[in-house]
């Protein structure tokens, strides 16, 4: 199949900063598809003009009835990194596309702090909650986000500061590459810089002594969450991820939401995880909706209802945890409704819902273990060991 449609990067030097192949490409072009600021760039091309259809999802429909003319897209720098060609090739067949990449703001942002790309985290809020860079903040991280607007660097030096993180140094970059380029420096705590609404922020975390340690692997303490006393321990809950196993862009399916422990640390735990939270209880929505800001996960999704009858039209799941709620027509439900490799993990405290993972393990297998924590706490003047109720955890994988 030939290839009709190209996707080109461009610049903040325009027509100037393209290969000559790719210039003669762009300038020969019957249709150009792009924002104001790609039209701009690319001025002097005679050629029809499309600006990104509303909603974006129309521009495959738009691109469609194209077919057969000399069609360019102009996208800032990389198309395929946090861009519109990775939009584009998940809907037209990639080998009617030519891609031609330019510098993208990452790698430029990563020149002129002087990182190294392989030492850092590349981050989007363009367009999405700026509270999922939170998941990323970590002593010593290396950030560079792809920002929403102006307001977006303030937003997240207020984010720094309040999980202490307030000596952070962050850096704007506008304009890279091109007569206009600017770079605006500070310090999270001290942040008060008005910056260009196009910009790359670049943030050197640096933990104060009291500084919030909320790593991405499972395990987050239990005074993060706000909750009600009835929640998954940090303990029990890294056992709880570890048989769930989070994996990127993977569907979780929380019943029995709660506080959002779970569901929040296993999209904490892998890039792009997502999860669907059922919760009947009005009060732990509020509180599960809450940790999900705070602790980077804003795009949980929250379902107020029970199981079985909520999973109806939910999209297939990766893994399923069962905190509550257990019967047999749930499990049903859920095993059906399972991706192939999924995998399913219930947890009990009661006697009875203990018999019930031991009835589901005798017909169906999987692992069935006893989770027994003690915590040392105070006892007058010395120390003994207090026990958290033992947990019953049934798990495994449908194959």
């Amino acid at each position: 199949m030939t290839a009709w449609l190209h996707i080109v990067g461009i610049g903040e030097d325009g027509m100037d900063g393209l290969n000559p192949a790719t210039r003669s490409l762009v300038a020969s072009a019957e249709v150009i598809i792009g924002g104001d600021r790609h039209h701009q760039l690319s001025a002097d091309v005679d050629a029809e003009r499309i600006a990104w259809p509303h909603p974006f999802d129309a521009l495959i429909e738009t691109l469609d009835a194209l077919r057969g003319k000399r069609v360019v897209v102009l996208a800032t720098g990389d198309p395929l990194w946090f861009s519109v060609g990775a939009r584009i090739g998940r809907d037209i067949d990639p080998s009617e596309i030519t891609y031609h990449p330019q510098l993208s703001a990452f790698q430029l942002a990563a020149v002129r702090m002087g990182w190294s790309m392989a030492d850092l985290e590349t981050l989007t809020v363009h367009g999405r909650p700026v509270e999922t860079m939170i998941a990323f903040i970590q002593p010593e991280a290396r950030l560079l986000i792809l920002t929403t607007g102006a307001e977006t660097p303030a937003q997240i030096a207020a984010f720094l500061t309040a999980r202490g993180y307030g000596r952070s140094r962050l850096t704007a970059l506008a304009a890279m590459g091109g007569a206009d380029e600017a770079r605006f420096d500070g310090t999270a705590q001290a942040w008060d810089q008005d910056v260009p609404a196009f910009n790359t922020l670049a943030v050197d975390c640096i933990a104060d002594p009291g500084a919030a340690l909320m790593p991405r692997v499972p395990g987050l303490a239990d005074e993060l969450f706000e909750h009600d006393g009835t929640m998954t321990k940090r303990e029990v809950r890294a056992a709880t991820l570890a048989k769930l196993m989070p994996m990127r862009g993977a569907l979780l399916w929380d019943i029995g939401l709660g506080c959002g422990s779970v569901a929040i640390e296993w999209m904490r735990a892998a890039h792009y995880a997502r999860a669907i939270g059922i919760e009947p209880r009005a009060d732990r929505r509020i509180m599960a909706a809450t940790n999900a800001a705070a602790l980077g996960a804003p795009r949980l999704e929250i379902i107020d209802g029970t199981a079985p009858a909520a999973l109806a039209d939910l999209a297939a799941p990766d893994a399923i945890f069962i905190g509550g709620g257990l019967d047999p027509d749930v499990f049903a439900a859920c095993w059906t409704a399972l991706r192939p490799l999924g995998r399913l993990v219930a947890n009990a405290v009661t006697l009875e819902s203990e018999a019930q993972l031991m009835d589901l393990h005798s017909n169906h297998g999987g692992d069935l273990v006893k989770l027994q924590i003690h915590r040392a706490e105070p006892v007058g003047p010395r120390t003994g060991w207090r026990p958290l109720m033992p947990v019953t955890q049934w798990s495994l994988v449908k194959r």
